[in-house]
C-alpha cells in the first residue's frame, strides 16, 4: 500500500468512504494471550476462581468488545456483525483467547476481532487479579482476514 487512506490530499484525517465498495462476506480472526502462573491457570480452567465463572465472563466481554469497536476506534466504521465466536483455551503461557468476527459488508472486521480479544483479555485480567496481580496481557494480534478487494491474508 503506497498511500494513507485515512488522510486527505491536504493531510487531514478523515473517515474513508466505503460506499462504493462491493458488499462481500468478511471474516477476521485475532488472538490475545494472558500470561498466568500455573496455579492461576488451574483455577481459571477448573472454575475455581473466587469471582466465579471467568471463562463465561471472558466470552461475553469479547463479544461486547467486538460489537463496540467503532465506539473505541475513531476511524472504524460501525458494522452489523453477523457472528462473533470466542474460544478461550489453556496455552503454554496461561490462556489464549481467539475471536472470529464475521460480517457481510463493505469493509473488513479486523478491528472488531482485535477489539474483541482485547476486551476478553482485560476481562480475564479482572477476573484473576485477586489471585494474581502480575498477570500480563499480550501479544494481541490479527491471525487472518478474508473478503473484500484485498482478499485473504494469514499470519
Amino acid at each position: 500500500m503506497t498511500e494513507l487512506t485515512h488522510l486527505t490530499d491536504d493531510g487531514d484525517v478523515h473517515m474513508v468512504d466505503v460506499g462504493g465498495k462491493e458488499v462481500t462476506e468478511r471474516v477476521a480472526v485475532a488472538e490475545a494471550f494472558v500470561d498466568l502462573d500455573d496455579s492461576t491457570a488451574d483455577l481459571l480452567f477448573s472454575g475455581g476462581l473466587p469471582k466465579g465463572d471467568a471463562l463465561a465472563v471472558v466470552r461475553i466481554a469479547a463479544i461486547g468488545g467486538a460489537k463496540k469497536a467503532a465506539d473505541l476506534i475513531p476511524l472504524c466504521h460501525p458494522l452489523p456483525l453477523t457472528g462473533v465466536q470466542v474460544v478461550v483455551e489453556r496455552s503454554g503461557v496461561g490462556a489464549r483467547i481467539e475471536v472470529t468476527a464475521k460480517t457481510s459488508g463493505r469493509t473488513g472486521v479486523e478491528m472488531e476481532a482485535m477489539s474483541g480479544v482485547s476486551a476478553g483479555a482485560l476481562a480475564l485480567y479482572d477476573m484473576v487479579k485477586g489471585v494474581q496481580r502480575g498477570a500480563t496481557i499480550g501479544p494481541i494480534r490479527l491471525l487472518a482476514k478474508s473478503g473484500g478487494r484485498s482478499g485473504e491474508w494469514q499470519r
